[in-house]
Parts: C-alpha cells; sequence; structure tokens
C-alpha cells in the first residue's frame, strides 16, 4: 500500500506541474509533452532491456529493475494521459461573428423572423458543438 502512495503522490506532483505551463523547460516545471516524450523512451527502452538482461546471465536483479522502470512509465504515461484534457477551447473570432450578424440582419430586412434566425443560428452552433 506504501507504493500505491508513492506512486499517487508523484503521479499527482507531474501532473500539477504540467498543468502550469506549456514551454519543455522552464526553472522546475515540465510540460507535457516532455513527461510523455520521457515516459515512452523509458518504456520503450525498457522491453530491450529485459530482454536482454533475462537472456544475459539471467539475473533475476536487473530483469525487475528494467521491469520496475518500464512498468512506472507506462502507469506515469497512463494517468498524465487520462488526467489531462487535449481538448481545445473554442475561440472567438470577431469578425466571423459580424458576417454571422450581418448575415442575419439581411435576412431579416428581407422579411424573415429575427427570433427564428437567431434560435436556428443558435441550434447550428449546439449541434457543430455535440451539445444536442
Amino acid at each position: 500500500n506504501t507504493n500505491h502512495g508513492a506512486i499517487k503522490n508523484l503521479v499527482q506532483q507531474l501532473i500539477s506541474l504540467t498543468a502550469l505551463n506549456t514551454s519543455p523547460l522552464v526553472g522546475k516545471y515540465m510540460s507535457l509533452r516532455l513527461i510523455r516524450t520521457l515516459c515512452f523512451g523509458a518504456f520503450l527502452a525498457g522491453l530491450p532491456a529485459i530482454i536482454v538482461s533475462s537472456i544475459r546471465g539471467n539475473n533475476e536483479g536487473w530483469v525487475l529493475t528494467f521491469g520496475m522502470i518500464t512498468a512506472i512509465a507506462a502507469i506515469i504515461l497512463i494517468a498524465v494521459s487520462a488526467t489531462t484534457s487535449t481538448k481545445r477551447i473554442d475561440a472567438f473570432n470577431e469578425v466571423q461573428a459580424e458576417r454571422v450578424e450581418q448575415r442575419i440582419r439581411q435576412l431579416v430586412e428581407a422579411g424573415a423572423n429575427e427570433t427564428e434566425v437567431r434560435t436556428l443560428v443558435r441550434d447550428t452552433l449546439n449541434l457543430s458543438r455535440g451539445e444536442q
């Protein structure tokens, strides 16, 4: 149970550090991309290391060491990927919003009901965002 607490603390520290910036390394903070790259590299290097240490001399200590490094890298990679969101925030484009507003005005001037046109635009936005 002690290892579970240590791993949980390590993952929480890594997640809190990655949330603070987006540059690869600033002071003592790491970016999400750097953590993923390091964990993936440790994971890829650990697999052949397990095989080679198992074949060469059959030393259980080396096999377990490389196995634990690989397992911890995989756990950190899974935990960081699962707890961080990569969904981008919708950016407000004023030029495009002005174009939509101008087209609404044109439709209203041509005789369309303004409330119905605005409801149609709102429903279209909700549909494109997947909210319906």
